[in-house]
C-alpha cells in the first residue's frame, strides 16, 4: 500500500510520542520518514522500546530543521511547553503543516496562557491563527489549518461531557465542576520520586487543586460552546490514580429551570449520533476506563438528580489515547484531507 505522507515526530520517546509512533507505524497512508529525540538520537528507536523491535528500528536523531523539512509533509511536535513555541514556527516559515502537543497555541489570547504556564509566549501573533484541535468541535477547521494545537488530555474529557449542555443551553454555566482522574503516564516519563513505584502503588491524591492550567483551557472552550463573550467560571480538581493510562471525569451542573431532564440521552444522543469516536452509554450503564485503553474512544454516561436538580456526566477516556495521541491522528488525517478514523478503528483491551 502506499503511503503517500510523510511525517515526523519531535520528541518521539516520551509517552505521548511513543504512542504517536505506535498508532502511525501501522496507519495506511502515514509514512515515519523523522523521529527526534534529544535524549536518545543515535539510537535506534526500537533500542529504547523493545516492544518495536523489527517493527520501528528507525534511527533516532536530533532536531535538524532543514532535514525535518526535506523529510517531512507533516510534522508533530511532542515538546514540552514553552520549547515548542521555539520551535513551531520555523516549521511554518518553510510550509510545514504543523501537530502540536503542548499547551502553546491552544489558547486565543497570549494573557490567559502566560498566567497559566507562567511563561512569555514568544509567537503570540500564532495564536489567531491556530486550531484547537478537538475535532467533534472544529473539524472544518482543523481540515484546513497549518498550525493545530492538540488539546489537554483533561479539556478533552470534560469538554466532550460538557458539550451537548453547553450548545443546547440547558445548564447553567457558572457552577460547573469538573472532577477528573488520571493514570500516572499523563505525567510524562520522567524519574520523579512522586511518580516512582512505590509512591503511587495502591494510593489515590489529588493535586492541582487551586489553579491548575488545564481549568482556563476548559473554561476558554466551554465559553465557546456556550457562545458566551466571557468564559465561565469552572471548579477543576484533577486526581491521580495508580494506574499507567486511563482517565475519568465527573462532571456536576444545575440544569436551568423548565429542562426536561427525561430528554437529557436524547440530547446527547441526537449530538453525538455521527461521532465515530464517542460511544454513548444508556441503560444506567458506567463508563470504565479499562474500556478505552488503548483506542482513541470516550465512553460517555449522562445522569440526572431529581433531587438536587443537578446534571452528572461521567466520561472516560485515555489520556494517551483520545486524550494524546490517538486524538492527534484523528486531527492528522482531517489535515492530510483523509477518512477521520484512518487507522483509528481499533478496539480495547477486553482483559
Amino acid at each position: 500500500m502506499n503511503k503517500g505522507f510523510r511525517v515526523g515526530i519531535i520528541g518521539a520517546t516520551g509517552y505521548v510520542g511513543v504512542e504517536l509512533v505506535r498508532l502511525l507505524s501501522s496507519h495506511p497512508f502515514f509514512k515515519l520518514t523523522r523521529l527526534v529525540s534529544q535524549s536518545y538520537a543515535g539510537k535506534p528507536f526500537s533500542e529504547i522500546y523493545p516492544a518495536f523491535n523489527r517493527v520501528v528500528d528507525t534511527m533516532l536523531s536530533g532536531l535538524d530543521i532543514d532535514q525535518v523539512v526535506s523529510d517531512c509533509d507533516l510534522v508533530i511536535t511532542a515538546l514540552p511547553h514553552g520549547v515548542s513555541a521555539s520551535v513551531v514556527p520555523k516549521f511554518l516559515e518553510r510550509g510545514v503543516r504543523v501537530l502540536d502537543h503542548s499547551g502553546d497555541f491552544r489558547y486565543r489570547r497570549a494573557a490567559v496562557y502566560e498566567q497559566a504556564y507562567r511563561l512569555r509566549h514568544p509567537c503570540p501573533d500564532l495564536l489567531g491563527e491556530a486550531v484547537y484541535g478537538l475535532p467533534e468541535i472544529y473539524r472544518n477547521e482543523i481540515a484546513k489549518s497549518r498550525l493545530v494545537a492538540n488539546p489537554g488530555c483533561y479539556p478533552t474529557c470534560a469538554l466532550l461531557a460538557l458539550k451537548p449542555l453547553l450548545q443546547a443551553g440547558v445548564i447553567n454555566t457558572e457552577g460547573i465542576v469538573v472532577d477528573a482522574v488520571s493514570g500516572v503516564s499523563g505525567a510524562g516519563r520522567k524519574s520523579d520520586l512522586a511518580y516512582s513505584f512505590c509512591e503511587q502503588d495502591a494510593s489515590f491524591k489529588a493535586y492541582g487543586v487551586i489553579g491548575h492550567r488545564h481549568t482556563s483551557e476548559i473554561e476558554q472552550e466551554a465559553g465557546f460552546l456556550a457562545g458566551l463573550s466571557q468564559p465561565p467560571l469552572v471548579t477543576f480538581t484533577p486526581h491521580l490514580a495508580p494506574m499507567k493510562r486511563g482517565m475519568l471525569a465527573t462532571v456536576y451542573a444545575d440544569l436551568l429551570p423548565g429542562t426536561d431532564a427525561s430528554k437529557l440521552q436524547d440530547l446527547f444522543a441526537q449530538t453525538y449520533e455521527n461521532e465515530p469516536f464517542i460511544r454513548l452509554l444508556s441503560g444506567g450503564q458506567l463508563p470504565e476506563t479499562r474500556s478505552v485503553l488503548g483506542t482513541n474512544y470516550a465512553d460517555i454516561s449522562v445522569f440526572s438528580d431529581d433531587r438536587t436538580n443537578k446534571v452528572k456526566i461521567i466520561s472516560v477516556l485515555d489520556n494517551l489515547g483520545k486524550g494524546a495521541a490517538g486524538q492527534a491522528v484523528q486531527a492528522l488525517n482531517l489535515m492530510a484531507g483523509l477518512k477521520e478514523t484512518s487507522g483509528l478503528e481499533i478496539p480495547g483491551f477486553a482483559i
